[in-house]
C-alpha cells in the first residue's frame, strides 16, 4: 500500500492526535529529550546513539550479573536449610512386658426343648435325640419322680443337654407344674437328680359345655384347650369309652387351673375336679394327693377311679376277632380264641392294661411278638402280634398302667394288623370284656376324712355350677316354648 494512504487511514489519524496531546501536556519532558527516539523512521542525527548504547548495554549487563551471582547463592542457602533440617531416625527396640492372654470364655451348653408330640413314648423320644436304651435306663434310675416320664401327655416337655459328640449331659423334665428335676450325669454313667421348686402362679378356671359332636368342639365351645380336654378324657378313660360310649347331649362341668410364670401363660395346668354326664350316668372325679406323693382322681365317694387293669389297652378301630371259640383264619379248624382281637394301624402304642413285671418278652409260636406281664398273683395279662417292643423293656422290668410297651403289628400268624389281648385269671383264660377286673385299694379311714375336707370346696363349687347351667337350661326352654305358642 502506498504511504501516503497508509498514513490518511483512521488509524493513524487517532494514532498521530494522541501524540500530539502528550506533547502539549508534557512539552518540558519533550524540550530536554525530544533527541530520545527508537522509532524506526526517527532522525538518526536528533539520537545520540553513543549514550543510548551505554545505556541499554548497563543494564543488559547488570541484568545477567544478577542473574549469574543470584541464581547460585539461592541455591546455597535453599540446599544449606536442607541440609541444616534433615533429621536421623534410628529404630531402637524397647523391653516391653507380655501382652496378657485373653481369657477363654467358657462354651455354655444349650438346653434343646422337645415337645411330646400324640402317641409318642420317652424311648421313641431319645431315639430321635440320637441317645440309646443305656441312656434312657439311667434317666429312669435316676429317682422316684421318673414315673411321670410313664405317662407322658400331648404338650408335655423335656429337656436334653448334650456334648459335641451327642453324649447325653443332663436331662430335665417337670413331674407336676410347680417341680423341675434336672438329671446330670456322673462320670461312673449314672445319673444325680437336682429337684427345684418351679416360682409359678396358679389361676383357676371353670368350664361347662355340653356335646353337639366331637368332645374336641364342645371343649374348644367352654374354653378348654386341646390339651386339657386330652386330660379330662384320660381322667374318665376308666368308666367311659369316649369313642363308642360318647352320646349327643352328654355334659361335662370341669374346674381346672392354668401356670403363669412371670406373669405370662406357660401352659395347662391339672384337673382339679370334673363331672361328666354320660347318657344319663354321673361320673365325678376329685384330685387327690396322697402322703407318698402319688396324685390320683377318685370318685366323689372316694372311689379310686383308676382300675386294677384295662379292658383295652389300645385305640382300636374295631373288635376283628371275639373271645370264645372260633374257626381259624389260617389253620383252618376250631380251636378257643383266648383273646380279644383289636384292629388298629400298624404303629399304633399298646399300653399296659395295669402295673406289673413283665414275665416275657419274644417270639412265641404264632404270637409272633409277645409280652407277658403278671399285674398281682392272680391276674395277668398278655399283648401279642406286636410290630416291635418299646425301648428300654425286659424282662423283669416293672411297667406301670398305660405305659406303652409295643406297636401293633401282625407278626405271627395274623392276617391284618391287630392287637391279641389276654387276661389270665390263676393262669386260664378269661374274656377281657367281661372278667371282672381287680379293684384298687381304696383310700384308708384317715385318708379318706383328708379327701373330704380337700375337696369339699371343689364339690360345692361344681353343684353351683351345675344348679346355674340349670337355670339357664330352663329360661332358655320356657322362651322357646313361649316363642313356639306365639
Amino acid at each position: 500500500m502506498d504511504r501516503h494512504l497508509r498514513r490518511v487511514t483512521p488509524h493513524v489519524v487517532r494514532r498521530q492526535a494522541i501524540r500530539r496531546k502528550t506533547r502539549q501536556c508534557h512539552s518540558h519532558f519533550y524540550s530536554r529529550c525530544a533527541h530520545w527516539s527508537f522509532h524506526a523512521e526517527a532522525p538518526l542525527a536528533a539520537l545520540g546513539w553513543t549514550r543510548e548504547r551505554w545505556i541499554l548495554g548497563g543494564g543488559a549487563f547488570l541484568l545477567a550479573l544478577l542473574t549469574l551471582l543470584g541464581i547460585p547463592a539461592w541455591a546455597s542457602v535453599i540446599q544449606h536449610d536442607t541440609v541444616v533440617k534433615s533429621v536421623t531416625r534410628e529404630t531402637l527396640a524397647l523391653q516391653l512386658p507380655p501382652a496378657p492372654k485373653e481369657a477363654l470364655r467358657p462354651v455354655v451348653a444349650a438346653w434343646k426343648v422337645v415337645e411330646v408330640q400324640p402317641g409318642e413314648t420317652l424311648s421313641e423320644i431319645f431315639q430321635a435325640q440320637g441317645l440309646s436304651g443305656t441312656d434312657l435306663a439311667a434317666v429312669m434310675a435316676s429317682g422316684k419322680d421318673t414315673g411321670a416320664l410313664k405317662t407322658l401327655h400331648p404338650g408335655d416337655q423335656v429337656e436334653f443337654l448334650t456334648d459335641a459328640k451327642g453324649q447325653l449331659q443332663g436331662f430335665r423334665y417337670e413331674p407336676d407344674s410347680a417341680t423341675q428335676v434336672t438329671l446330670t450325669t456322673q462320670a461312673d454313667g449314672s445319673m444325680r437328680a437336682q429337684v427345684a421348686a418351679l416360682p409359678v402362679e396358679r389361676r383357676m378356671h371353670f368350664a361347662h359345655g355340653e356335646v353337639q359332636g366331637s368332645l374336641f368342639a364342645a371343649g374348644e365351645k367352654a374354653g378348654l384347650s386341646e390339651t386339657m380336654v386330652l386330660k379330662l378324657a384320660d381322667v374318665f378313660k376308666y368308666d367311659i369309652d369316649f369313642i363308642k360310649d360318647l352320646q349327643k347331649g352328654d355334659r361335662f362341668t370341669v374346674v381346672y387351673d392354668d401356670i403363669y410364670r412371670n406373669g405370662k401363660y406357660s401352659g395347662g395346668g391339672n384337673i382339679i375336679a370334673a363331672e361328666f354326664v354320660n347318657n344319663g350316668h354321673h361320673y365325678t372325679a376329685y384330685r387327690f394327693k396322697e402322703p407318698d406323693g402319688s396324685v390320683a382322681y377318685f370318685s366323689q365317694d372316694g372311689r379310686p377311679l383308676r382300675k386294677g387293669l384295662l379292658r383295652t389297652p389300645v385305640a382300636f378301630t374295631r373288635i376283628s376277632s371275639s373271645f370264645g371259640m372260633r374257626h381259624h383264619p389260617i389253620l383252618g379248624y376250631n380251636r378257643l380264641h383266648k383273646g380279644v382281637d383289636y384292629a388298629a394301624p400298624t404303629g399304633t402304642p399298646i399300653h399296659a392294661a395295669g402295673d406289673g413285671v413283665i414275665t416275657f418278652r419274644g417270639r412265641s409260636h404264632g404270637y409272633g411278638n409277645f409280652i407277658t406281664i403278671r399285674n398281682t398273683s392272680k391276674y395277668t395279662t398278655a399283648y401279642g402280634h406286636m410290630s416291635r417292643f418299646a425301648s428300654g423293656l425286659h424282662v423283669g422290668s416293672h411297667v406301670t398302667q398305660g405305659e406303652v410297651i409295643g406297636y401293633v403289628g401282625q407278626t405271627g400268624m395274623a392276617t391284618g394288623p391287630h392287637l391279641h389281648y389276654e387276661v389270665r385269671v390263676n393262669g386260664q383264660p378269661e374274656n377281657p370284656l367281661t372278667v371282672t377286673m381287680p379293684k384298687p385299694e381304696p383310700l384308708s379311714t384317715k385318708l379318706m376324712a383328708d379327701f373330704r375336707a380337700q375337696t369339699a370346696p371343689m364339690v360345692a363349687r361344681i353343684q353351683m355350677i351345675d344348679n346355674a347351667t340349670q337355670r339357664l337350661a330352663r329360661v332358655s326352654d320356657d322362651r322357646a316354648s313361649v316363642a313356639a305358642t306365639n
